[in-house]
């Protein structure tokens, strides 16, 4: 069971001791109950912080005949200006149709199991099937493609521009639309007659569609090809050896053991039942996706405001750089997150470590806390703590 500190028989209500008063007016309790410490924030929250918390399931769904697809982006979620993200489905053999964009994309494998593949400029090839907590990286203007594979597939996507829209990528079937068949002719020295019979409706473009699940993945390799891609364009995050900590532990991937993401950092962190992911902070924003669990994650923005947020399974934050913050598991469940940073490496800045690594009886003056407390802090990050 999730801890609701702020209920009373089921019924939530903007309450903390003896502040605050019940509801008397219109309400909405499922989505109280998802935001306890915003219906009544703890005594430690004041001024004014952004909205750091935007869900998918509040996400317009674009629905078609190969699975769908939903984006949260700065329109969506105003605070963020870093990263964008993308939930997207594919049936058996649903096809996210050969595309490129200006930004480079970052995936996360949620559920089942596609195929991959690209062309760099240079001509060289990669293809790839990738599996749950497997991840893959195409540079900006790279030419791809996934597929769902027999099980079908779910996966995140995130871009390193914020204004990005799934909606607006450069795809193939729009580019030969809007290219004359006479071009096309010349193009690929062919009759123009061979051209026919492509799609030609601009205003329904394929996007991602249904096809037949492909074979093994050897008889889709290009044969002819030259050559392929210096640096995989995928990766397998669950085969990292994990960083242990006494509340869980996280796996980190950058561009040290990922080259191909040169763009986006990410972490993800596994925080058991009472554990938190310590308070700290980073060099740059910081875009979150929660995969399993209950969290809470409060917000220290200087000036003395502080902000609490409560996040489930579906749900994005996002935490502006240097903004101090922690992320607890309110459930008796494992909470499962992915942590992403517009950067070619993870960097944080952890309390527990600079308090350890600063003259004592400094931090002492400042805390009027006693030399035992001041051993509690250790030199080493433990990243989460229980």
């Amino acid at each position: 069971m999730v801890k609701r500190p702020h209920h009373s028989n089921g019924d939530p209500q903007p309450i903390r001791g003896e502040l605050g008063a019940s509801i008397l007016g219109p309400r909405n309790p499922p989505l109280e109950r998802e935001n306890p410490d915003l219906l009544a924030s703890p005594a430690t929250d004041s001024g004014t912080i952004p909205n750091l918390e935007f869900s998918f399931a509040a996400a317009r769904n674009r629905l078609l005949t190969g699975g769908w697809a939903r984006e949260v982006t700065v329109r969506e979620l105003p605070v963020a200006t870093e990263l964008a993200g993308v939930n997207m489905r594919l049936k058996p053999g649903g096809i996210r149709e050969l595309h490129w964009h200006k930004e480079a994309e970052w995936a996360y494998m949620l559920a089942g199991h596609a195929r991959i593949t690209a062309v760099d400029e240079q001509g060289r090839t990669f293809i790839d099937d990738v599996g749950p907590g497997d991840l893959w990286n195409f540079p900006a203007a790279t030419p791809h493609s996934i597929q769902g594979l027999q099980d079908g597939c779910e996966f995140l996507l995130v871009f390193d521009n914020a204004s990005f829209s799934e909606n607006e990528t450069f795809l193939i079937t729009d580019l030969f639309a809007h290219t004359p068949r006479d071009v096309l002719a010349k193009n690929f020295g062919v009759a123009e007659s061979a051209f026919a019979d492509i799609p030609i409706d601009v205003e329904h473009e394929r996007y991602i569609f249904s096809g037949r699940v492909p074979g093994a993945l050897a008889g889709d390799t290009v044969r002819s090809a030259a050559d392929i891609v210096p640096h995989t364009f995928s990766h397998r995050m669950m085969a990292q050896e994990p960083i242990l900590a006494d509340g869980g532990w996280v796996r980190i991937t950058d561009s040290t053991n990922f080259p191909a993401a040169t763009t986006i950092a990410a972490v993800l962190v596994n925080a058991g039942p009472g554990a938190m992911r310590e308070i700290h902070w980073h060099l740059t924003d910081e875009w979150q996706y929660y995969i399993s669990g209950h969290a809470r994650m409060a917000v220290f923005a200087s000036g003395g405001k502080a902000r609490t947020f409560n996040y489930q399974a579906g749900d994005v934050g996002y935490i502006p750089h240097a903004m101090a913050h922690y992320v607890e598991n309110l459930g008796d469940e494992p909470l499962l997150y992915l942590e992403m940073f517009r950067s070619t490496r993870f960097m944080d800045v952890s309390l527990n470590q600079w308090m350890a690594l600063t003259p004592p009886k400094l931090v002492e003056a400042h805390l009027n806390i006693d030399a035992r407390t001041m051993a509690a802090p250790r030199k080493d990050e433990p990243i989460i703590v229980k």
